[in-house]
């Protein structure tokens, strides 16, 4: 069992940086896949990224490539978002998400690969 719990959203300006974390609890936790989605109103929840149980292997969606960094720290059980040059199109909630399954990149992007959530984190891009 893994309970998830995110922090770090807010309103930022266009341009501006944040960092998202997402604390779990659970013994387990380097075992796990880590991911992070989005939900923007309207719209269905979307892959943003994801990292493997050692952190040695990451994977975005296109569209956050070269903007966003997701990495974890498995001595403190918790897995990081850093967003850079936010754009308005970013704003959503903001998910962390574990999985036990393998790690398989393309997979990393389904919601249904994941077994534990988060409750979200709002994160509003201003233009």
């Amino acid at each position: 069992q893994v309970q998830l719990v995110e922090s770090g959203g807010g309103l930022v300006q266009a341009g501006g940086s944040l960092r998202l974390s997402c604390a779990a609890s659970g013994r387990t936790f380097s075992s796990y896949s880590l991911g992070w989605f989005r939900q923007a109103p309207g719209k269905e929840r979307e892959f943003v990224a994801a990292i493997s149980w050692s952190g040695g292997f990451t994977y975005y969606v296109d569209s956050v490539k070269g903007r966003f960094t997701i990495s974890r720290d498995n001595a403190k059980n918790t897995v990081y978002l850093q967003m850079n040059s936010l754009k308005p199109e970013d704003t959503a909630v903001y998910y962390c998400a574990a999985t036990s399954r393998g790690w398989y990149p393309m997979s990393q992007e389904g919601v249904h690969y994941y077994d534990y959530w988060g409750q979200g984190t709002q994160v509003t891009v201003s233009s």
